[in-house]
């Protein structure tokens, strides 16, 4: 059907579904579909007047990523998916083409601190109810599940669809995500470092989720010498991998800060001890002298970006003389033409996988952030201007960018992009406060 319209005139668009076997519902309508907008316009509308107060720089962009992550929320269970779509390719023909459409355990704790920044409490707190009541139900004789479908559901085996062809060209198209049976010792630590975000509201901890933390903890201190797949989900075989050590010690850390309110102080000196061995294990293999930098697993000289979490967890402060030398060479060697970051060299086959990919925007927030927690405020507004360049005419964000043509790449919108967005530019504005990285008001205090 084609039409001509006219300045002022509207013509509106319903998409309805059915189940096989079901009547086909009636047409709607004009006037319905447009009563149907206004209406969820004005609930919008609403909900960020009452939603969101951050008033810092970039303001209109930290709100409209708040709103995204609203918009990536499933309301009945209060889960956050990666990105509304599967399969957008990570390069144009290329392989690395997945289903974003599931709740990642990863995501919870930098979600978390996203969203009280942006000013949406009661969603932190749902998100933190879906991650810890679908995590709860995980095999207790396996490692932790990393990801889980909207529902809680935990079989995501992955499959493809070869009757597709993929978004130009980009075949394969996947349903299902093969990573989710992947051991990553990461998601210790990154639940129990939302819980402690959360723990002024948590107050008295239901036992069962009390049991629950504690297990994290102790989960942490017994595989953290175990290899895995990683952050990035590796296809390839598993590794000592860094950022996987490193929230390890995260998961001790909290549930040390934690320990009063899971009534677990006669575990403090284990966790502790534990801890202290991690800390230790990290400053010796992590740091690669040939690398002058801390580098993606032990005694390794390959370069990740995931190595700045060490200050934003609180590890080492972002002044601490190996930082700024991680940074430095993050920048020198792990950047585009663009000053964009990569998450690492995808030429080192660490991963498995055939071809390349973007730079990563998460990484390159991470970058700004830190490089406000060090002081080099400057250096952040222009590595955070560059990457909030790309945001597109309705302010949404892919996963990575195309090195070559600027273009966004990866599953669309992304909310790992959003959530690095909004906790970089409430670094770069405390820094610019005059607050210390270790000094600063938590998000969840402000609102």
């Amino acid at each position: 059907m084609q039409f001509t319209l006219q300045a002022g005139q509207h013509r509106y668009f319903a998409l309805q579904r059915t189940r096989l076997g079901e009547p086909l519902p009636g047409a709607y309508a004009q006037d319905q579909i447009a009563a149907g907008l206004a209406t969820t316009t004005a609930s919008w509308q609403e909900w960020s007047s009452i939603h969101q107060s951050y008033d810092g720089p970039w303001r209109e962009l930290v709100h409209h990523s708040g709103r995204v992550l609203q918009a990536l929320s499933y309301q009945p269970t209060g889960a956050i998916v990666a990105a509304a779509t599967t399969s957008l390719p990570e390069e144009i023909g290329g392989e690395r083409n997945w289903d974003y459409r599931y709740a990642w355990v990863r995501d919870a704790s930098f979600t978390m601190k996203a969203l009280w920044v942006a000013a949406c409490p009661d969603e932190a707190h749902e998100f933190f109810d879906f991650m810890t009541a679908a995590a709860a139900h995980s095999n207790p004789d396996r490692h932790l599940q990393i990801m889980f479908g909207i529902g809680g559901e935990h079989d995501l085996s992955e499959r493809l669809l070869p009757q597709l062809k993929g978004w130009r060209g980009s075949a394969p198209v996947r349903v299902g995500n093969g990573a989710w049976d992947q051991p990553q010792l990461d998601v210790y630590g990154e639940l129990l470092d939302a819980a402690f975000r959360l723990r002024g509201q948590l107050g008295d901890i239901e036992p069962a989720t009390r049991t629950f933390l504690i297990a994290l903890a102790d989960a942490a201190a017994s595989q953290w010498q175990q290899p895995d797949n990683g952050i990035w989900e590796i296809r390839g075989a598993p590794r000592h991998f860094l950022y996987s050590k490193l929230m390890c010690w995260v998961a001790l850390d909290r549930a040390i800060a934690l320990a009063d309110q899971l009534n677990a102080t006669d575990r403090i000196t284990e966790w502790s001890a534990m801890a202290a061995r991690i800390r230790a294990a990290i400053l010796e293999k992590g740091w690669n002298e040939e690398a002058a930098a801390f580098t993606q697993s032990f005694d390794s000289p390959e370069l990740d970006a995931s190595s700045l979490m060490m200050s934003v967890v609180g590890f080492l402060p972002a002044s601490d003389p190996r930082m700024l030398a991680t940074v430095d060479a993050i920048i020198d060697r792990l950047t585009d033409s663009r000053g964009l970051v990569y998450r690492y060299q995808t030429d080192t086959g660490v991963d498995g996988l055939h071809g390349n990919e973007g730079t990563f925007l998460l990484c390159t927030f991470w970058l700004a952030q830190v490089l406000a927690d060090a002081g080099r405020c400057g250096e952040a507004r222009e590595v955070f201007e560059r990457a909030v360049g790309h945001v597109n005419n309705v302010g949404l964000l892919a996963e990575e960018v195309d090195s070559e043509t600027g273009e966004q790449l990866g599953n669309f919108p992304q909310a790992f992009s959003h959530v690095g967005l909004i906790n970089a530019a409430w670094a770069i504005q405390q820094a610019e406060s005059g607050y210390a990285a270790n000094e600063r008001t938590p998000p969840e205090n402000e609102h």
